[in-house]
């Protein structure tokens, strides 16, 4: 299939508009994901999750990164199942950490 040039940068920014625009509700839905999944646990510290917004507690889950916490989530720790007992993509997961780190800090 071949398409005229006009055609062509349409498809390429287009695409590239989407993809942009995405990112910034990605970031938005780290609030409702904590709030609709990841609260049922860390808002009140459930089996020891630790509680958000607690500095002292998520200070060395912290110090390790992102990724290693990304890593922990996905493939569980103590009471916590894998992805935190949800069908969760890694990004998704990855915004509701990021959501969760930024309201400990």
């Amino acid at each position: 299939m071949s398409f005229s040039t006009p055609r062509q940068v349409l498809l390429t920014f287009g695409i590239a508009g989407l993809t942009l625009a995405g990112a910034p509700a990605l970031a938005n839905d780290g609030k409702a994901i904590y709030e609709k999944t990841c609260s049922v646990c860390h808002a009140a510290g459930v089996a020891n999750a630790p509680k958000f917004g607690d500095k002292a507690a998520w200070a060395p889950r912290i110090a390790t990164g992102n990724a290693a916490m990304l890593a922990t989530v996905i493939k569980g720790k103590g009471a916590m199942p894998p992805r935190a007992g949800t069908t969760l993509k890694d990004d998704e997961i990855k915004a509701a950490l990021e959501f969760m780190v930024a309201a400990a800090k």
